[in-house]
C-alpha cells in the first residue's frame, strides 16, 4: 500500500522538484544587484511592483497598465536590468505604448533605461536632467568601481535622451488610469520625481519617503525644509500604498513617521547650534540619539547627514 502511494506520488514530486529548481536558476544569487525574473505582484487595479527583495542597488520597480499604454517606474542598474524589466513588463502588458521615468539619477534607477526599445517614451525632470548633465557620468563611474559585477552592469550603460522633460508636474493618461509625475526636490538629490497613480491610490516615492530607513541627505543641495514641505504635498493625495524606492512597501503612515524623526532631527540640530556646539559635535551626538530611539531603523549614518544638513540650513 505504502510503495503503491509513493510510486502514485513520485512523478508529481518529481515534476515538483524540477519546477523549484528551474525557478532558483531564474533568480540571482543573493546579493546581487539584479532585479529578479517573475516576481512582479501586483498591488492594485493597474499597478504591479518588482519588489526589491533588501538587496543593495535594486530598486522597487512599478509598472502602470492602462488600457493604452503602459508606464514604468525605475529600470534597475545597467542594460541587463533594464532588458529583464522590458521582459517583466512584457509579461503584464500588451501595450505598444510604454512610457519610462525614474524617480531620481542614480545609477540604480534610471541607467537600464538604454534598454527599453527606441519607441519607449523616456520623461524626466528638467531638474533631474540637470543632475544627469552635472553628476550624472561621475557617479556611474563610482558605481562601476565597487565591484567587478557592478562594472560589468554598468559596461556600456548610458543614459538615455528624455522625449519629454517637464517642469513641476507631467500628466500621464493610460487609459483607465492617470498618473501625476510631480518634481519634489531638492531632497534626496534635486531631481527626486514621484509618480501618483490617482485612482489606485498608490504612490511611487522614490526615497522622499522610506519604510524604517532614515532619509538619505546624498545631495550637496539636499534641504530640510523641502522635504518637510514635500511630506504636506504627499500626504493630502492620501495614498493608500506607498511604494519607496528601497524596502519594503508601506501605507500614508510612512509619512507621518519620517516627518516625526525629521522633524526632532531638525529640532535637536537648532538646539545644539544655539548651544554652541560644533557641526561635528552634533552630528555625533544626534546620530547617537535616533539610533537609540529607532533600533529597527536602518542607514543610522544618514541620520547624521541629516543632522549636518540641519544645522548648517539653521
Amino acid at each position: 500500500m505504502i510503495m503503491r502511494l509513493f510510486k502514485t506520488l513520485l512523478p508529481a514530486l518529481a515534476t515538483s522538484i524540477a519546477a523549484v529548481i528551474a525557478t532558483a536558476a531564474q533568480q540571482p544569487p543573493p546579493g546581487e544587484p539584479l532585479i529578479r525574473e517573475n516576481a512582479a505582484v501586483k498591488v492594485s487595479d493597474h499597478v504591479y511592483v518588482i519588489p526589491d527583495f533588501n538587496v543593495g542597488l535594486v530598486p522597487n520597480v512599478g509598472i502602470v497598465v492602462g488600457s493604452r499604454a503602459t508606464l514604468v517606474v525605475d529600470t534597475g542598474l545597467g542594460p541587463q536590468n533594464g532588458r529583464t524589466v522590458v521582459k517583466e513588463t512584457s509579461k503584464v502588458s500588451g501595450n505598444a505604448d510604454v512610457y519610462v521615468v525614474s524617480t531620481h539619477f542614480h545609477p540604480e534607477h534610471a541607467l537600464g533605461e538604454s534598454a527599453f526599445p527606441a519607441s519607449a517614451h523616456l520623461i524626466r525632470a528638467r531638474a533631474q536632467q540637470q543632475d544627469i548633465d552635472e553628476f550624472g557620468s561621475t557617479l556611474a563611474q563610482q558605481f562601476a568601481a565597487r565591484s567587478a559585477t557592478t562594472a560589468a552592469l554598468l559596461k556600456d550603460a548610458a543614459y538615455r535622451k528624455a522625449d519629454v522633460t517637464f517642469d513641476k508636474e507631467h500628466l500621464l493618461d493610460l487609459g483607465g488610469v492617470r498618473v501625476r509625475l510631480i518634481a519634489l526636490g531638492p531632497t534626496h538629490t534635486r531631481g527626486d520625481t514621484v509618480a501618483w497613480v490617482e485612482g489606485d491610490r498608490v504612490l511611487f516615492s522614490g526615497d522622499i519617503v522610506m519604510n524604517k530607513r532614515f532619509l538619505a541627505f546624498a545631495s550637496p543641495y539636499a534641504s530640510v525644509k523641502t522635504w518637510l514641505d514635500d511630506f504636506d504635498v504627499l500626504e493630502a493625495l492620501k495614498p493608500a500604498r506607498i511604494v519607496p524606492s528601497h524596502g519594503a512597501m508601506g501605507d500614508a503612515s510612512l509619512i507621518g513617521e519620517q516627518r516625526t524623526v525629521l522633524k526632532a532631527i531638525q529640532d535637536r540640530a537648532v538646539a545644539l547650534k544655539r548651544e554652541g556646539k560644533s557641526v561635528d559635535d552634533a552630528v555625533k551626538t544626534i546620530q547617537t540619539e535616533m539610533q537609540a530611539r529607532y533600533p529597527g531603523w536602518t542607514a543610522a549614518a544618514q541620520a547624521g547627514n541629516a543632522a549636518r544638513t540641519a544645522f548648517n540650513e539653521m
